[in-house]
Order: C-alpha cells, then structure tokens, then sequence
C-alpha cells in the first residue's frame, strides 16, 4: 500500500526475486542466476503481473485463475502481481477470495494498490499488509543527486530539493521530473531554470517578504509581489513557501534563537496562509488573492511600542483617557412638610 510512485511494484518484482533466485528464498538475490536475470528483464514466465485498472470484469479473474493450479514453469514459485487491485469489481473479488483462502504451496500473490479503503475487508483479513511511506523531499532529492553524479550530470541542490518537494513524495514523479528538468536546461540543473520549468519562481525572495511583512511595510509588500507577477509564478505554490518560512520561523523562535516575528505573530500569519488555500480559488484572479493574504498579514500585525503617535489614537480612546473634568453637584433645600389641615 502506497501512494503513485512509491515503488510498489518495483518492491513486489523484488519479492519475487527472493523468492525465486537459486539461492533463495533469501533475502539477498544474487541477480546473476537466470532467475533473477530474467525477471529483471521482465520475461520470467512465472512472474504474471496483472493490471486490475483494465480488467475489472469477474470473466478476467477467472481465466487468471484458471492456470494457478499448474506447477511453475522455471521457477520455485508463480507469482501473480495484482496492481491497483482495488478497481476489482465486488464479483471479481468474490471469484479472487476462495484462492486466496486456500492458495496452491506453489503460488504466491502480491497484491498492490493506492486505496486499500477499497479493498473487501475479507480480503485484506487474509493479506499481509505493508504501507510504503510518502519520501520526504530532503531524501528524494539525495537520491536524485546519487542518479545524476552516476550519470555525470551537474545540479545545483536548490534545483533538486525543489524537484523533492514538487514530486510529494512520489519518487517516480521526482525521476519524470528530473528528466524534464535535463531536457528544459540542456543538462545542467539550476535553480533558477529549474523553478521556472516547475513554476515556482519568486520562491528564493521569499525572505524579502518575510522580512517586509514584520517591518510592516506596505509599500515594500506590494513591490515584493508585483515584480513576482511578471515572471507568472505559481501562486498556490508561494503560499505554500510562505509556510515553510513561517516553520522555519516558528522552529527557531521555539529554540529560542532571535526572529523577525515574535511567536504568536508567526503562529497567526500560518493560520492566515493555510486559510488562503481556501480563499486564492475563489477570488477574482490569483495575484489578488495572494495580495489580499500580504495585506490581511499586514492589518493583523501587532502595532510595536509608539508606532502610533498620541494624536493619531481614535477619539474614543484619547476622551477615554483623557482625565474627566471635576462635576459640580448642589445640595438640594430641605423640603418642608405641610401643615395639617383642621
């Protein structure tokens, strides 16, 4: 189980080398064996992988399972590899189940999918289940850089941790990703050729308007985003950098180090640019979206000590604090009582 490009099936043809090499099973194949030679190269006759996505109906599973009762041909062991196997139907399934229950010692299935929510609970009960874990981007791009220095390529680190985190955890996403970076750069991955193929320029001045928004500097604000505006950045994407920068903030102010923004003022523009995800679709354009988060962080930032003159306070406050002038109160005469009446 694991998200697109986490490499399930490159662990399932993996399985199925340890269990079919010469050596095996073992957990080390030798990958020299005509075994393991040819399920690399993708024609071992036993390895039968199947994509679920295009045979739904209940009529395919059944010719599937009409041979698993014969004997492997060259290997220890048939392997069935059931990928995105939660597009079966509830027929499918049901025709799947009975193997499952009582599988041949000779058969062995690997079942992998992107939803296991899908899968029938009678299904799963009977699987071993292992959840492949999204790669952070950090991990993803030493990977990339281990591919690229093998290849003699050259790369910038900038370029490969925005690859990591554009990929999200899909490190097939983040190899289709550097292919297209080699191909858009003629072979030299930068930074910035780079942030411009993802669409995430403006993401290095990021700081700038980090620093901007705690002087509370409007002006300076609005400059910072019309001059991102005409490279055509991806907005969406500067809100998620303005995060980053916010923990990163948040981290060190947390550890005790000196930040332009004090903590709660970090804690709150974070709120405010989680919110813009919800917001920037619905505004007229993008850019004013995102203007509109720059300046709902200006409005809510505290005002620091005398930015605001004496004068300048609202009325209702300076009459407020403005000592009341002494009242004069009169002693009212004694009323007399009338006399009574004979």
């Amino acid at each position: 189980v694991g998200t697109r490009g986490v490499g399930k099936t490159s662990i399932a043809r993996i399985l199925a080398r340890c269990l079919n090499c010469q050596d095996g099973p073992t957990v080390t194949p030798c990958m020299s064996c005509s075994a393991c030679q040819s399920i690399e190269a993708g024609r071992f006759v036993d390895l039968i992988e199947v994509d679920a996505a295009s045979r739904t109906k209940v009529e395919d599973t059944r010719e599937l399972l009409e041979n698993v009762q014969y004997a492997p041909s060259e290997g220890r062991f048939k392997v069935y590899l059931i990928d995105e196997v939660h597009m079966l139907s509830s027929h499918s399934f049901n025709a799947l189940l009975k193997t499952l229950e009582e599988p041949p010692p000779h058969v062995k299935f690997l079942l992998a999918t992107t939803d296991p929510e899908k899968v029938p609970v009678t299904v799963l009960s009977r699987c071993l289940q292992f959840r492949l874990r999204d790669l952070p981007a950090d991990r993803i791009a030493e990977h990339l850089a281990a591919v690229l220095d093998k290849e003699n390529i050259q790369h910038e680190a900038d370029a490969l941790n925005a690859i990591g985190r554009a990929a999200r955890g899909s490190i097939r996403d983040a190899m289709t990703l550097a292919d297209q970076a080699i191909a858009f750069t003629d072979g030299h991955l930068a930074a910035e050729p780079v942030q411009s193929m993802l669409g995430i320029q403006g993401q290095d001045s990021l700081p700038q308007l980090i620093q901007s928004l705690a002087d509370g500097s409007a002006e300076a604000c609005l400059d910072w985003v019309k001059q991102v505006a005409e490279v055509e950045p991806d907005w969406l994407g500067l809100v998620e950098g303005i995060q980053r920068h916010l923990h990163d903030l948040a981290v060190k102010s947390a550890l005790g180090e000196t930040t332009a923004m004090a903590p709660e003022v970090i804690q709150l523009n974070y709120s405010l640019a989680t919110q813009a995800y919800q917001d920037l679709p619905l505004a007229p354009e993008p850019r004013l979206g995102f203007e509109m988060l720059v300046l709902r962080m200006l409005a809510f930032r505290p005002a620091k000590v005398g930015e605001y003159p004496e004068d300048a306070r609202p009325k209702t406050e300076a009459a407020a604090a403005a000592p009341s002038a002494p009242v004069t109160t009169t002693t009212p005469e004694p009323v007399t009582a009338p006399e009574p009446v004979a």
